[in-house]
């Protein structure tokens, strides 16, 4: 009897579970009939997994997004207040800025870069500290900071209105130029230096690398241009100097007669005896061309501060003696000063509120 209601149950058990297989569209067993209803079951069982999942994935994309974006917001807030607050200088922030066309002043419109001040202002730093074993950490090593960040600045207003200046007349330095001044300045008393022991050098006292100075030297030639194309005052009194040298070498009395519009006043000196290859503005080169007692033409300075003209008074094998007239040029910084007056500079950094020396 127990034997037979075990049975009798395991019959509707099986009968139960195959009524709700085929309410469920399932058949039993897979033929060539029923495979299709088979394999959407299937397909129908995975779209469960598979769609969760799309949905998980695009909220995944969107949050990344935002991470991504408010990490760049932090990273360029971080940036700026390292930058523009705490003045960092150090070799990291200085790669950002010349990477990065940011601005530490304007002048008349002209973005000043900031790497340009920073090449400058660590420069100094490097030759404070290398070759003059001032500590920056003292009061004097403070007070020069003070200074030469200061003149950093200024010397980088200079040169982004000598851009502006340039760009405004079509005025360029030429590779040929460049190379020219460059091969000047590697002269010495015992012939012309190797470009790389001249390197070499430029990187132990400025810690500029060959394309740093490049670009350093193009500016400075740049703002010499700009001066003398713009300085009309000191081109006329220049060419009444050069008419009065082809009626008399007597320098002195050529100074003590003249007058100069604009209020320009001619400068006489003496070089005493100087090494052939003084760098002083390419003027003893000039002098070796003269004979004893001859007056040389016009010379513009590679200093950039003037026209000269030159008398050769002595020579030796290895030295020169000259007298010289200068004719100073006042235009570019007179102009500069007008425009600093009238409110067109503007600095993006307060360069007394910080004491950084951080390199």
């Amino acid at each position: 009897m127990q034997l037979k209601t075990k049975e009798i149950m395991k019959k509707l058990i099986n009968n139960i579970l195959k009524k709700k297989k085929a309410e469920e569209g399932s058949p039993l067993r897979i033929t060539n009939d029923t495979v299709a209803q088979h394999r959407e079951k299937v397909l129908a069982e995975g779209r469960r997994f598979k769609y969760p999942v799309q949905y998980a994935r695009h909220h995944l994309v969107r949050n990344a997004i935002f991470v991504s974006l408010a990490a760049i917001v932090l990273l360029l807030v971080f940036g700026w207040w390292r930058l523009y607050l705490a003045q960092d200088t150090n070799t990291f922030m200085y790669r950002v800025t010349r990477v990065l066309p940011l601005s530490v002043a304007s002048v008349d419109g002209q973005s000043v870069p900031y790497s340009d001040y920073l090449m400058k202002y660590r420069s100094s730093v490097h030759y404070l500290e290398q070759k003059e074993q001032v500590s920056l950490n003292s009061d004097d090593g403070r007070r020069q900071i003070d200074f030469i960040k200061e003149q950093a600045m200024q010397d980088s207003i200079a040169d982004a209105y000598a851009t502006k200046l340039a760009r405004e007349n079509k005025i360029t330095v030429s590779d040929v130029e460049l190379e020219s001044f460059l091969k000047q300045q590697r002269q010495s008393s015992d012939g012309e230096v190797s470009q790389q022991t001249y390197d070499a050098v430029i990187k132990d006292y400025y810690d500029w690398s060959p394309d740093e100075y490049r670009m350093t030297t193009r500016n400075k030639l740049l703002r010499q241009k700009v001066a003398y194309y713009i300085d009309t005052d000191a081109t006329k009194l220049s060419d009444s100097v050069s008419e009065s040298v082809k009626k008399s070498s007597d320098f002195k009395s050529i100074v003590a007669s003249s007058k100069g519009s604009g209020g320009i006043m001619l400068a006489y000196g003496k070089s005493g005896w100087v090494p052939k290859s003084n760098q002083d503005g390419g003027l003893s080169l000039e002098a070796l061309k003269l004979k004893i007692g001859q007056v040389s033409d016009s010379i513009k300075s590679t200093n950039g501060d003037g026209y000269y003209f030159v008398k050769l008074t002595g020579l030796n094998d290895t030295q020169v003696n000259y007298e010289y007239i200068q004719v100073p040029l006042s235009k570019f910084d007179t102009s500069l000063k007008q425009i600093e007056e009238s409110g067109k500079i503007h600095r993006y950094i307060d360069i007394n509120q910080q004491q950084d020396g951080n390199k």
